[in-house]
């Protein structure tokens, strides 16, 4: 017997025997389900919930696995489930691996196009030679960058591209950055060349993937920390650098694209977003702007994970946030074997006993570990008792010690054909923990000064290129997030992107940006009371 099995949000479907797990029939469709214990049923990792059809009833290794709410709402492990008839299944972008969750990660937010640009510039609309109208999103990130090109008219992205930001090579955050670029007017005209050239190829890349030129997009939205705002802008940084860290602009702008280098239609503006303090930028805003967390009735964290991790708690209708230099290490930056999301990347690992359990991106040979990787990593090592809660590393059996510091091998030298072992070093677990830190240290700051016990959170998004990938078990296991059900947890991917591309199609949500960046108090962290104190107690591994 066999059965029509139909996977989304990624679009794939196909036949399935009824003797062939949901898992088996993923992979061979081309589906890239997570799956680390070889289909035995105790990782967990690769749930799927049943929208539609009957299938195999839940095994006692799932009634253990999965919460009562989970099974009550139709999620099963897709190893261990079989087809009963014809089913449409949803893949939660946990379930999937890295390239194929970024795919499907983002939001998508209804709303009714009515682009500023066919009202503020309509002169553009008439030099245009194409009946296809085009706009152009960007998310200038300290590490990455993403460009969107829309169609106005129907407000659906139809192209997009992305990469790393290239000023790294001038520092790998805001401060170093801004640091340089006061050194001299030449530096800073650098950073500036450098990135809306790296923007321009990612304008063409995208473009080229629909036949269409940069010249024929009549707008422009970019958002990024306040630091990338001013530099793209060309904006002067110096008392950005140095407290009370005040930002030469805050509200919203419209400026030729041309005069800063941006190469589309002739004519054309880049409108960039507000901002809301010296480190909390329009990036922010177009997150808050994108998940609708500033209209929210009930108390939810919002967290924009990345070198730079901003957070927002709204609660009573108010939204207060902080600014957290997590650092790049959940980037992979800094940590011995860390490498970017790419083919060979170990992206979920777990610890059973002498073995290490992985799997990497594409499954190719693992070269390195990426950041959702690094987080199990961290997780696995606590929960196994190989690192304790102030991160020092033990006595184990994968724990040896090399270059004057113990390190745990995660692939020794023989199963990578005589190459060096790829490990997580004394090292790395102190770079995680300053992270970890500094994220947890921001949501409690939010809580102290709102007067807000954790267990009064009724959600929590996380957004940010590196929050869709992580492991919510690991990371609450950490500490690096409250510990609540998985349930009031939302993954929403790139939301400053979203926020972006709603601003250049919708008049009503760039006034809703402006309200936002206007009604959202900032609390410095530097200078709140026990600061030190709560940083250093949040770098422990672990909850209290």
């Amino acid at each position: 017997m066999r059965y029509t099995v139909d996977f989304q949000p990624i679009g794939r479907r196909g036949q399935c025997p009824a003797d062939e797990s949901l898992l088996e029939a993923a992979h061979r469709l081309g589906v890239e389900l997570v799956s680390l214990c070889g289909a035995k049923g105790t990782c967990a990792r690769c749930k799927v919930q049943v929208v539609d059809g009957e299938v195999s009833p839940p095994t006692k290794g799932e009634e253990e696995a999965l919460s009562p709410q989970e099974l009550k709402d139709g999620y099963r492990l897709a190893c261990q489930t079989y087809p009963r008839s014809d089913c449409r299944l949803h893949v939660p972008s946990a379930s999937l691996t890295a390239p194929q969750r970024t795919q499907v990660d983002g939001l998508e937010v209804p709303v009714t196009p009515d682009p500023p640009v066919f009202h503020d510039h309509p002169e553009l609309l008439t030099q245009s030679r194409n009946d296809r109208r085009l706009g152009m999103a960007l998310d200038v990130g300290t590490t990455k960058l993403a460009a969107y090109i829309v169609d106005l008219d129907s407000g659906r992205t139809i192209a997009s591209s992305g990469g790393m930001n290239p000023q790294i090579s001038h520092g790998e955050d805001v401060i170093a950055r801004l640091v340089y670029a006061r050194e001299s007017p030449a530096h800073a005209q650098r950073l500036h060349d450098t990135v809306v050239e790296a923007l321009n190829g990612l304008a063409a890349e995208a473009c080229a993937d629909i036949g269409a030129e940069p010249q024929e997009v009549l707008e422009a939205v970019a958002v990024g920390n306040t630091a990338m705002h001013h530099l793209l802008l060309n904006l002067p940084v110096e008392r950005l650098a140095v407290s009370p860290f005040t930002p030469a602009v805050e509200e919203a702008m419209d400026v030729p694209a041309a005069d800063i280098g941006l190469r589309i239609a002739p004519g054309a503006y880049l409108h960039t977003l507000p901002n809301i303090a010296g480190f909390v930028g329009a990036d922010h805003v177009a997150m808050l702007l994108a998940t609708g967390v500033t209209r929210s009735t009930h108390t939810v964290l919002a967290l924009d994970i990345g070198t730079n991790t901003e957070v927002s708690l709204v609660k009573d209708s108010r939204a207060s946030c902080v600014s957290c230099a997590s650092g790049p290490a959940f980037e992979g930056a800094h940590i011995k074997f860390g490498m970017r999301a790419a083919p060979g990347a170990i992206e979920r690992l777990e610890i059973d006993g002498d073995a290490v359990r992985y799997q990497t991106i594409g499954g190719a040979s693992p070269v390195g570990i990426c950041g959702s990787g690094i987080l199990d990593a961290l997780s696995q090592l606590y929960r196994n008792g190989i690192v304790n809660s102030r991160g020092r590393m033990g006595e184990y059996t994968r724990v040896r010690d090399a270059d004057g510091q113990r390190e745990f091998v995660l692939v020794n030298e023989e199963e990578r054909g005589g190459q060096p072992a790829i490990t997580i070093t004394q090292g790395d677990v102190r770079q995680l923990q300053l992270a970890k830190g500094a994220i947890r240290t921001g949501i409690d700051v939010l809580l102290r000064s709102a007067g807000c016990a954790e267990t009064e959170l009724d959600e929590v998004v996380i957004a940010g290129a590196f929050g869709s990938y992580i492991d919510i078990d690991s990371a609450t296991l950490i500490g690096m997030l409250p510990p609540l059900s998985a349930d009031r947890f939302r993954q929403v991917g790139n939301a400053a992107g979203t926020g972006a591309r709603l601003a250049l199609i919708s008049r009503d949500k760039r006034n809703e940006a402006a309200a936002i960046a206007d009604s959202v108090r900032y609390v410095e962290l530097s200078t709140y009371p026990d600061f030190m104190k709560a940083f250093v107690h949040a770098t422990r591994i672990g909850q209290d």
